[in-house]
């Protein structure tokens, strides 16, 4: 076994990593603990483990001190008996003299398949020079899981599918501001396309019936593979029709009553507290997540219905009936993704008067924004709706500035609190982080 896991370690070493579409997306390490990169099934973690390779290379690191795995190789199944340390024995044969002299950056993709994987990183942060990164399967490396397992010896990053300027810089379009003349067009056309196709990067370009099955593999995978098999559950049919449900009615209110209610009616009696741990199992895989209500009080915001949306708007598409879902809500749900990726905490907003605004959040500096999606105003009553929910939010939170996320509109509406900023999602999308 020592000598394959040898012969991995050079293949490895010698290249080349495959490293797709540059991501914005930057880690820090943190000395004495793993960077665990976290993520749904088909996001990119392991290309963009790649890109961490590259640019250390790039950097002037040595290839030797690279320590790559991917225990997914099925030649390496035997480590499950005998054990993770002929991983570290086998590359210090190879390379004895680095042994506590020079920094080893080691990569161990889905290591999670392997029993024990926990204790050994841990000993290698305690006893070795090293810095280390780890992916795999979101659903048997979970972030409060490996909080546990790992005693704090681990920072968790959160990897998604490919964003809007992701998307446009695999699609090699400029996408700084300004936006103007045929680059705006060529955004605007790259967000039609977006609109589609989504961001998980292996459907990107594919014609719309593969691309379809694609999703739909996903979507099975992430069912059957991260939460069926994972936890045992006695009713896999419950959990599969619940999730298609919940696609139906993506950016929808939803209680744990009703979902309990939905599956009694077709036959399944699942205890609430059920319903209520499979909705934990959806957003422990990065796909399908929960938006509850903004108020002070956490008993208050966890009884009001909540709101549901999904890991990314295409998957929405390929899976869903297609008798609920219309494309205002997928512009919701492709909105609230591009806002988790930058806040942890994202929850809707209830006026006084019990006008809703979709989206409240609050950024590290303890500023508060609020923002409403609206594919089109042309309608002069969803207009009124909804610049009078953002206004009347805006009264009660003393807030001088809202927005309102459009298809295509751009403009600027002054209330008797602030103004409310109309973007084009397009531009928001490429702007937000900024």
């Amino acid at each position: 076994m020592i000598e394959l896991i040898k012969e991995l370690i050079l293949d490895a070493q010698s290249g080349p990593f495959f490293t797709g579409t540059l991501r914005r997306i930057k880690i820090a390490t943190v000395q004495n603990k793993a960077s665990v990169i976290m993520g749904v099934r088909r996001s990119g973690k392991s290309t963009y483990m790649n890109q961490i390779v590259s640019n250390l290379m790039s950097g002037g690191i040595s290839a030797e001190n690279i320590l790559y795995i991917n225990f997914f190789d099925d030649r390496l199944s035997n480590l499950r008996t005998l054990g993770l340390d002929q991983i570290i024995q086998a590359y210090y044969l190879l390379f004895p003299r680095k042994k506590s002299k020079e920094k080893v950056y080691c990569f161990f993709d889905e290591i999670q398949v392997i029993p024990g994987w926990e204790t050994f990183i841990d000993r290698l942060l305690r006893t070795e020079n090293c810095t280390i990164y780890l992916s795999g399967s979101s659903a048997k490396m979970l972030s409060k899981e490996i909080a546990t397992q790992m005693r704090g010896r681990a920072i968790s990053w959160e990897i998604f599918p490919f964003s809007f300027q992701e998307f446009t810089d695999h699609l090699k379009i400029k996408n700084n501001s300004p936006f103007d003349g045929q680059e705006r067009i060529l955004i605007q056309n790259a967000f039609e396309e977006f609109s589609v196709s989504g961001g998980f990067p292996e459907v990107i370009g594919l014609e719309k019936a593969l691309r379809i099955k694609i999703h739909q593999e996903y979507f099975d995978s992430i069912l059957f593979r991260d939460l069926i098999e994972r936890y045992d559950i006695s009713h896999p049919r419950a959990l599969v029709n619940l999730a298609r449900h919940l696609i139906d009615n993506i950016a929808s209110m939803y209680t744990l009553n009703s979902l309990t209610g939905f599956l009694k009616s077709l036959g399944y009696n699942v205890p609430k507290s059920s319903v209520s741990e499979y909705l934990s199992w959806f957003e422990d895989s990065y796909f399908l997540f929960t938006v509850r209500l903004f108020d002070a009080s956490y008993r208050r915001s966890n009884a009001n219905p909540k709101k549901i949306y999904c890991i990314d708007h295409a998957l929405i598409r390929s899976v869903s009936s297609g008798i609920l879902v219309n494309s205002g809500h997928i512009l919701e749900n492709m909105i609230f993704v591009a806002l988790r990726r930058v806040y942890p905490e994202i929850c809707y907003y209830k006026t006084k008067g019990n006008q809703e605004v979709d989206f409240i959040i609050r950024n590290q500096e303890g500023q508060t924004h609020l923002y409403q999606v609206c594919e089109t105003l042309v309608n002069p009553s969803t207009r009124q709706r909804e610049i009078i929910a953002l206004q009347n939010a805006m009264a009660e939170l003393n807030l001088s500035e809202s927005m309102i996320i459009t298809k295509n509109l751009e403009d600027v509406i002054p209330v008797k609190t602030g103004i409310i900023n109309v973007v084009p999602a397009w531009k928001f999308l490429l702007e937000l982080k900024k």
